[in-house]
């Protein structure tokens, strides 16, 4: 009598009610859904697929980016012609390049910026609806500790890093492109130093956070991976043992179950990742245009002997590469957890 209970009690934790409603996973956002492919396909189709229809809509962000860079060349060429005519006013000449750069690209930073900050909360609300699904099949599987702590070590980093964008890192940004131009125009030293601490604050702060947040799946990956996988086995024994016969059999049937919960959980975990995919790859694709044409710009105005315009553009295209490493980094916490979800027990 012993032995039955304890056998109806692992199978109750083994056998997992497993239904195709609790691992889909849900759909993609109104700003995903033109960008994702017709079915779910191999991951790697589906993402090509995802990246194409994501370049074809960039025209009018290269047209936008390329008429910026020729009006910046044009500032830089007029500020330098300028600065050949001999007078004593030179540095009121710079001022007014390093005024007219700053107008014109604080509109279009202002533009990526938000674009960013949006991305990330997209992405962050499709992770707490898209996670659970995937914690939910790894349970099913009898990831029951490395389930549990992949979900609270990935919402945990989800909430630390929406907030650190939200509250202050683009704050900082919008402080750094400020300093940048009143440095520039001025030839502030302090002003320069302080812009300086702020970039690499924030550079810091990115691939450290990075950085722990691997470091935390690679320990709680072992420790709960290995813990769950031991516990899976003995389960299996101990039902192959404890009834006579048929026990092999019951183990053998309870392997299948979670078989089947593993591939539901695949399906959607690469349903999920090309969702993530597309909600982050447009806005990452054109603040990388942007960034681009400002390194373009850059290099080209430094020939022309605008030293602070140069500084100034190049200032802006490093405010484009925190965006992208804010962007890219709420991507690539959320494709690490679903592969991980993805990879099974032990």
């Amino acid at each position: 009598m012993r032995r039955v209970l304890i056998l109806l009690v692992i199978i109750h934790a083994l056998l997992v009610p497993v239904s195709a409603m609790e691992f889909t996973a849900p759909e993609a956002p109104d700003e995903a859904q033109d960008l994702m492919p017709p079915q779910t396909e191999t991951f790697g189709e589906g993402l090509w697929k995802v990246i194409s229809a994501a370049i074809d809509k960039l025209q009018p962000q290269i047209s936008k980016s390329g008429k910026t860079c020729i009006m910046l060349i044009s500032v830089a060429l007029l500020v330098s012609i300028l600065q050949q005519i001999p007078t004593e006013k030179n540095g009121i000449v710079e001022f007014a390049g390093c005024i007219a750069v700053g107008v014109m690209l604080l509109d279009s930073a202002g533009s990526m910026i938000q674009a960013a900050v949006d991305t990330i909360n997209s992405l962050s609300e499709y992770g707490k609806m898209f996670l659970p699904v995937m914690a939910g099949a790894q349970a099913a599987q009898g990831g029951l500790a490395s389930s549990a702590a992949l979900y609270t070590g990935t919402m945990v980093f989800d909430a630390i890093l929406g907030k650190a964008v939200s509250v202050w890192m683009i704050p900082l940004v919008y402080m750094y492109l400020a300093l940048s131009v009143a440095g520039c125009a001025m030839g502030e030293d302090l002003l320069k130093r302080i812009r300086d601490l702020i970039k690499w604050l924030i550079t810091w702060c990115l691939k450290n956070g990075l950085y722990i947040f691997t470091g935390y799946l690679s320990i709680t990956g072992v420790v709960s991976g290995a813990t769950d996988a031991a516990k899976l086995k003995a389960a299996k024994l101990t039902i192959s043992s404890a009834v006579p016969v048929v026990g092999g059999i019951l183990s053998d049937a309870s392997e299948a179950v979670l078989v089947g919960a593993g591939m539901m959980k695949n399906a959607a975990g690469i349903y999920g990742m090309l969702t993530i995919a597309a909600i982050w790859i447009s806005p990452f694709l054109q603040i990388g245009i942007q960034y681009l044409m400002l390194k373009i710009s850059g290099a080209l105005c430094a020939m022309l002997d605008a030293k602070r315009v140069s500084s100034l553009i190049d200032s802006f295209s490093t405010a484009m590469g925190f965006l992208l490493g804010m962007t890219g980094i709420m991507c690539i916490l959320l494709l690490i957890s679903t592969v991980c979800f993805m990879k099974g027990v032990g």
